[in-house]
């Protein structure tokens, strides 16, 4: 018999495609149509991992209704241009092709599915996931936890499963539904929020993915 292919979930946003630009001209634009004032200088990299609308509300002062609306505004300008201001970090093709001939790799991130399948078929990898599993537009499925315990249910995923993802988003997920997580550096979170949520490993480049996951198989 030759050996059990594993399971490996992958992250989108900071993990395999760095799309930063996009996502912080979407929220500046839906906080300047909405009258909320933000320093040109103000760091927005707290607002990539957890749920849009979290911190989307926490930007408008707490009120749910108003970060609702920000919601709204931000994919109005997301869905014209800002969902492909965007682009692939270097060397993840390499390493996801060298991984699939061990692991089934799935795509599950807390972004709308809608959209996350736009993003990996223009970069033309959509191919190299079984599946590619997202949030629903009406918020279901945002929590990390509850995204990872959905793919593993619906996938019937077991033993040999891991979670890659670059917030601490990702690792508390993958440890509510008790699968291995191997953190990513080179996204929007740092090693120290990765280590504190519970990583063990934590990578800093995409070349770093077949060694870590070969030593994971032995």
């Amino acid at each position: 018999m030759g050996r059990k292919r594993g399971n490996i979930l992958f992250d989108l946003d900071g993990t395999l495609t760095d799309n930063q630009i996009g996502i912080f001209r979407c929220i500046r634009y839906a906080l300047k149509e909405l009258g909320v004032p933000l320093e040109e200088t103000a760091d927005l990299r707290w607002c990539v991992g957890p749920p849009l609308q979290i911190s989307l509300t926490r930007l408008v002062g707490g009120d749910p209704a108003l970060g609702k609306r920000a919601l709204d505004l931000y994919r109005r300008r997301y869905q014209e241009a800002g969902i492909f201001e965007n682009r692939l970090y270097d060397g993840i093709i390499e390493s996801l092709e060298s991984l699939q001939s061990s692991f089934d790799l799935y795509v599950a991130t807390s972004k709308p599915t809608v959209y996350a399948l736009q993003i990996l078929r223009h970069f033309k990898i959509n191919s190299l996931f079984k599946a590619i599993h997202g949030s629903e537009l009406d918020g279901t499925n945002t929590d990390k936890g509850d995204l990872i315990g959905f793919v593993l249910n619906r996938e019937k995923l077991t033993a040999l499963t891991f979670m890659v993802g670059d917030r601490e988003q990702d690792v508390i997920g993958a440890h509510k539904n008790k699968i291995e997580v191997v953190g990513v550096a080179w996204g929007f979170g740092t090693e120290e929020e990765l280590r504190k949520a519970g990583a063990s490993t934590v990578l800093h480049h995409p070349g770093e993915l077949m060694a870590a996951f070969n030593k994971e198989l032995q």
